[in-house]
């Protein structure tokens, strides 16, 4: 069920955590940092529907806040290491070129609250989760093949990426090897994989008002931060892609053509 106390509780607590960010970036001059602790705003939002919920602690509870865990630490873990001793990410450049002035202040709000609400909103189908005591069943073994759909998708794409980037010879270069011969975005597919598979551990407890969750995060991936936004500029970065979209899937993995 929807509880709108551990909601509002779960927001007041994120907006603190945002806050904390906000102000360590105006020390850093640096909003990205914020890539690096999203997917740890939403352990978070996942910890707090746990501890407000008033059902006790199941096996499929404890299952699911470890894979949530576990999906959590590898990204912020890859995405800090990805992003050290960068400068700020184009991304943000371009927004706070387009706010100015005093971006400064409005990245509270424009950046950091922004993205605390939508990481509870994300985290929603852990509310259903945590909120029943219902046994495990053969939808909960769907979604954790899913998830493991995902986290392998996620975790080998992304090391892909980051060996050929480390390589000066694939400067205007495309990486259209391994997991990246039959998606442009295997990365981007893999964190699809991991919040369908969250909300079928949501429909698994009896839980169908979750689902916008997921859909959210297909709309921020293909819409928003992810795809989209990705594709409008590589193109004039890397002169090769334009024939590498020609043969291969943008999202889901296909055989290329």
């Amino acid at each position: 069920m929807f509880d709108i106390n551990a909601f509002s509780y779960t927001v007041v607590v994120l907006f603190i955590i945002a806050f904390g960010l906000w102000i360590a970036s105006r020390i850093k001059k640096d909003v990205g940092i914020v890539d690096s602790f999203w997917s740890l705003m939403i352990l978070a939002a996942g910890l707090c529907f746990l501890v407000l919920s008033e059902t006790a602690i199941t096996d499929r509870h404890s299952v699911v806040i470890l894979l949530l865990t576990v999906w959590a630490i590898r990204l912020a873990f890859y995405i800090t290491w990805r992003n050290w001793g960068q400068e700020e990410d184009s991304r943000y450049q371009t927004i706070r070129k387009n706010n100015q002035p005093n971006f400064e202040f409005k990245s509270l709000y424009i950046v950091f609250l922004l993205q605390a609400f939508l990481a509870v909103i994300v985290a929603l189908p852990l509310m259903s989760i945590f909120s029943s005591n219902s046994e495990i069943n053969i939808l909960d073994y769907l979604a954790l093949a899913l998830w493991l759909t995902g986290m392998l998708f996620e975790s080998v794409s992304d090391l892909q990426l980051l060996r050929f980037k480390s390589s000066h010879r694939n400067k205007d270069k495309v990486l259209d090897t391994g997991l990246w011969r039959y998606s442009r975005h295997p990365n981007y597919f893999g964190e699809f994989c991991v919040w369908w598979a969250f909300f079928l551990f949501a429909v698994a407890s009896g839980h169908w008002w979750s689902i916008i969750s997921p859909l959210l995060m297909t709309i921020l991936l293909l819409k928003v931060s992810g795809v989209s936004l990705l594709e409008s500029t590589i193109s004039e970065r890397r002169p090769a892609y334009a024939s590498y979209c020609k043969t291969t899937n943008a999202f889901f993995p296909w055989f290329p053509k």
